[in-house]
């Protein structure tokens, strides 16, 4: 074995934090590309997605994780917590993030949470690009690390890409001697008919962030790929017949302009021509059914 392949490090390493703070953006961007979808809505991650970051000297395993939140009235809530908690299980490397200039009654609740989970943790404050007084970011930082045992503390905009590179080599440094886990192309673990879900989800979020309640959710029907193209079916469940009147819109005008959107970011994926195929059906009440959730694909790891 060459001294660099003994060197070689690989790992996994846990995104944790409240909704919004940036840990998909983050992940994609040290991907260079997108696998976790993201939008101005709180707890647009549901399930844990993994990005692969493959480098000379190791490879990175980031786990993107939904926002952990002390409100957890329905189903789709708890099971969100459970999934983020559970990240905290069999992982190398905890990345604890926080927004600048901001530390609510969540943040605290998740930082109890990473520091009991007996790994090691990194404090990445993101957004540093939002704080107009750059001077009060050493105090806020100084005041939130103080005597809590961080394995390193990190100044970062997710969005900017700023500070981004130090945070990696950070990571590379602290992770474990080990081989790959991974081939050194491979990107992610999850499918591509999660990511087209998921994708289409994104479409629709961003399209009626404000008339559509959180409550909506995307089910693959079909995903038939042949030479020429690749033919998707897909389901987007609400939970009442008014919010099922919202997707399809006048004359089916909002339906076409989620598929069109949803066609275009799966052809980029994809690399192929795809052909998209919509419908929009009501299953009431199902983000607070654990058996409903659990048939529309989020089960428990």
């Amino acid at each position: 074995m060459s001294a660099a392949a003994e060197q070689y490090r690989c790992g996994y390493v846990a995104l944790v934090g409240r909704p919004n703070v940036g840990k998909s953006t983050l992940m994609n961007q040290v991907l260079g590309q997108k696998i976790s979808i993201v939008t101005a809505k709180p707890q647009t991650t549901r399930q844990r997605i993994t990005g692969i970051k493959t480098v000379e000297q190791g490879q990175i395993i980031f786990v993107d994780t939904p926002g952990i939140h002390l409100s957890a009235d329905k189903a789709l809530n708890r099971y969100m917590n459970r999934v983020a908690h559970a990240a905290l299980r069999d992982i190398d490397l905890v990345l604890f993030m926080i927004e600048a200039g901001r530390f609510t009654r969540t943040d605290e609740h998740v930082q109890k949470a990473v520091l009991a989970c007996g790994k090691p943790v990194m404090l990445v404050v993101n957004k540093i690009d939002l704080v107009t007084d750059k001077s009060a970011l050493l105090p806020f930082v100084e005041e939130l690390s103080a005597g809590q045992g961080f394995a390193g503390v990190f100044m970062v905009s997710a969005l900017k890409k700023a500070g981004l590179e130090k945070l990696q080599a950070a990571i590379l440094r602290d992770l474990p001697f080990s081989q790959p886990y991974y081939d050194e192309d491979q990107i992610t673990d999850r499918s591509e008919r999660f990511l087209a879900s998921e994708l289409i989800r994104e479409a629709l979020t961003l399209r009626l962030h404000q008339e559509l309640p959180y409550a909506a959710t995307v089910q693959i029907e079909a995903f038939e790929r042949t030479e020429k193209i690749t033919r998707i079916s897909a389901i987007i469940w609400v939970e009442r017949k008014g919010q099922k009147q919202i997707v399809i819109g006048s004359k089916g005008e909002t339906l076409k302009q989620i598929g069109s959107q949803s066609r275009h970011a799966l052809e980029l994926l994809l690399d192929e021509k795809v052909f998209l195929k919509l419908w929009v059906k009501v299953s009431r009440s199902w983000s607070d059914d654990e058996r409903a959730i659990e048939r529309l694909g989020y089960k428990d790891f």
